[in-house]
């Protein structure tokens, strides 16, 4: 793919040219980089999508009056030149330059893109710290002028194409589902739109395209796909966004392992266009085993370090406070250690903050010498549970006692903390789905059923008949891909018997009444006749993220919004007049 094509303003891209076009006259189009001025010599690094290359200009090939023109350029001006290229010499060959082999001696140059003082820099010295991101988001024309964002955002538009065609050969049908929609409860807050023709109706922006797949399927399609905007009125962090894309499909006759085929041949085909090779099957792991051993849904799996139950292992000697909270229903769980080097006492302090920042009374911890066992958590765990608990010479066990929904994701965060200590490798490739979750998780407050995915998600054919009497045996057709600890997309089978759709509505505390104002346009397509069918949303930010090596969400898209919702550069979101609402028909309440 030619990153720049020749117009009627230029003939080739800055970046583009090679030895291969030494001698020939070209015209050029791009930002002045950096200029130097050299006893009456001026070159400019001249910069556009394809690259760097450096220009000359010289009195003995540039009149004088665009030598003159050359040497008042500022950076971040746009100019034309014309030229010829030549090789450069071998000591000025510039390896951050992708046409560092030439320069073009300039005959001609016109500036048609004057700009005043950037107020961040584009070019940037070696190891010279960036702007802060407030300051960067504000000015970001200038800031996506930088190379590394204009190489993310090129390769955020390989991968799109490529999933395009992935699924295309596939069977899929890309189709485009409505932006203003019903709300509908997916787990977060709607974005409301008032409705100016329809006083006092709102719509809603679409929270994922779900209900509209669902009845793609119903309406004979069979293979939807779409890279989809979404929106999500949420609390942000570094890899949420008020407004977001995923790589959205649904398919019918399928089962759970039929959708996760296909989404493997998007990751491996999204990771080879990145230069990465991957291998699939993935593994698959239930959900109740990820807990166990990981304490999280979502476990980074390039690292041992798996939590233990030690709560067997506790004798007579161990400690009220460990012994208490196992006889009312909590458990010992730990880590135990090994290959990793000697832990410092200030490490272990660091751990026991991250558990009791996770809401846990604090962190046991003790060492094996080969002749016993020392450290504070010798007397907690007691002599008798340490020696049941074993260990060879070196090892430590690091413990919390709770109830699991304390200790897993404190010890998930001692089990990443240890990971990174012993050094991941950055070119592991861990990933696996997460299989057999829960339906239903108690709500926080109420206790009351809540769903753990969304409503639609189908029960596990088996766990049927618990539905009514016991339904937190529950099991879901639900399934997440998670790579090296992210997690990448979710999916599920759904439901299509209205009848069952109706039942967990109920479970949900929605009665018949209220289902059909909410869901009526859903039920009624699956009343219709609709097939078996199932499907997954991919992060398409998150894979992009993690494919570019970058840090942030922010850093994969053109024109991102701070963690506090708004869009610096635009200065989004705004106060309206009251002329503007009242056309809405709405007003605002002190």
């Amino acid at each position: 793919m030619p990153l720049v094509t020749a117009t009627s303003y230029r003939s080739h891209g800055c970046g583009s040219l090679t030895r291969a076009h030494v001698g020939i006259r070209v015209r050029l189009g791009g930002w002045v980089h950096r200029r130097r001025d050299l006893g009456g010599i001026v070159f400019l690094d001249l910069r556009d999508r394809a690259g760097l290359v450096q220009v000359s200009c010289d009195p003995k090939w540039t009149p004088p009056d665009v030598l003159a023109r050359a040497a008042s350029l500022g950076v971040e001006n746009v100019v034309l030149v014309e030229g010829v290229v030549q090789l450069r010499p071998n000591p000025a060959r510039d390896d951050s330059m992708g046409s560092r082999e030439v320069e073009v001696y300039v005959s001609h140059l016109e500036l048609v893109g004057p700009a005043v003082t950037p107020a961040i820099p584009v070019a940037r010295k070696e190891n010279e710290d960036l702007p802060s991101e407030e300051l960067r988001l504000k000015h970001r024309v200038l800031d996506l002028r930088r190379p590394e964002l204009q190489r993310n955002i090129l390769l955020r538009h390989q991968l799109a194409q490529r999933a395009r065609r992935t699924l295309s050969d596939l069977g899929f049908l890309e189709i485009e589902t409505p932006i203003l929609t019903k709300p509908t409860p997916e787990g977060a807050r709607d974005y409301l739109v008032p409705s100016r023709v329809n006083p006092g109706e709102f719509y809603a922006l679409p929270q994922s395209p779900q209900i509209y797949k669902q009845l793609l399927m119903v309406a004979g399609f069979d293979r939807y796909f779409q890279i989809a905007r979404c929106f999500r009125d949420e609390d942000l962090r570094a890899d949420r966004q008020p407004e977001f894309t995923q790589i959205d499909l649904e398919a019918s006759f399928v089962s759970a392992e039929d959708v996760q085929a296909v989404v493997e041949q998007v990751l491996v085909d999204l990771w080879r266009e990145a230069g990465q090779e991957v291998q699939a099957p993935f593994p698959r792991l239930a959900w109740r085993a990820a807990m166990e051993r990981f304490g999280i849904d979502k476990p980074d799996l390039r690292f041992g370090l798996e939590i233990e139950d030690w709560s067997a292992q506790v004798a007579e000697d161990a400690a009220p406070f460990v012994r208490d909270p196992i006889a009312g229903g909590g458990r010992l769980r730990g880590i135990r250690t090994r290959d990793i080097g000697a832990i410092s006492r200030k490490e272990i302090d660091a751990l026991a903050a991250l558990v009791k920042g996770a809401g846990a009374g604090g962190l046991l911890w003790a060492k094996q010498t080969g002749t016993g066992w020392e450290g504070q958590g010798v007397k907690a765990f007691g002599t008798g549970s340490l020696e049941r608990v074993g260990g060879e010479e070196g090892d430590f066990v690091l413990g919390v006692v709770g109830k699991d929904a304390v200790t897993s994701p404190a010890l998930h965060l001692v089990r990443t903390a240890l990971g990174r200590r012993a050094g991941v490798p950055r070119t592991t490739h861990a990933f696996t789905w997460v299989v057999d979750f829960p339906l239903f998780e108690p709500d926080p407050e109420t206790g009351a059923p809540v769903f753990v995915h969304h409503p639609f998600t189908s029960p596990h054919r088996d766990d049927v008949s618990f539905l009514d009497r016991d339904p937190w045996r529950c099991r879901a057709l639900h399934y997440d891909a998670v790579y090296n600890g992210v997690e990448l997309g979710s999916g599920s089978i759904r439901i299509t018997d209205p009848a069952l759709q109706q039942r967990v509505f109920g479970l949900l505390g929605v009665n018949e009444a209220e289902s059909r104002r909410r869901f009526g346009f859903l039920l009624d397509g699956l009343a219709s006749g609709a097939p078996p069918h199932g499907g997954f949303a991919i992060g398409f930010d998150r894979v992009a993220m993690l494919l570019a090596g970058a840090q942030s969400l922010r850093d994969v898209i053109a024109f991102p919004k701070t963690t506090t919702a708004r869009a610096l550069f635009e200065g989004a979101p705004v106060p309206v007049s009251d002329n503007e609402l009242a056309a809405l028909h709405v007003r605002l309440r002190d």
